[in-house]
């Protein structure tokens, strides 16, 4: 079951105020940006948070789950969705704890 793009769109709004927030859709799921690094993704309309040292200590009772088949285990957050503070809050965390993103190779040109 791929993502609703309104359960996305609800997910950005909760988490609007955690840096500059963008979204893409990847094989009919998304992943999730804060100021340019991936902090989760969303499939089959749930936030699977990538797991970081700071975030474990700031949700304390963790649940984990795995975002699809062979992916690395990640927070999984279903009962705080609705509290915009906490979890902006959590995405900051996640996205201070995480390395910048590799830059990209430039492609050579094919002749």
């Amino acid at each position: 079951m791929a993502t609703d793009l309104e359960f996305m769109e609800f997910v950005a709004e909760q988490i609007e105020n955690a840096g500059i927030i963008t979204f893409r859709k990847m094989f009919g799921e998304y992943a999730l940006y804060s100021n340019g690094k991936v902090v989760a993704l969303v499939c089959d309309n749930k936030l699977f948070v990538k797991p970081t040292i700071k975030g474990r200590e700031f949700i304390g009772n963790i649940t984990e789950g795995f975002a699809y088949p062979g992916a690395k285990p990640s927070f999984l957050i279903e009962e705080k969705l609705e509290d915009r503070e906490w979890l902006s809050e959590l995405i900051r965390i996640t996205e201070k704890a995480l390395p910048e993103p590799k830059p990209k190779k430039k492609r050579k040109k094919k002749k």
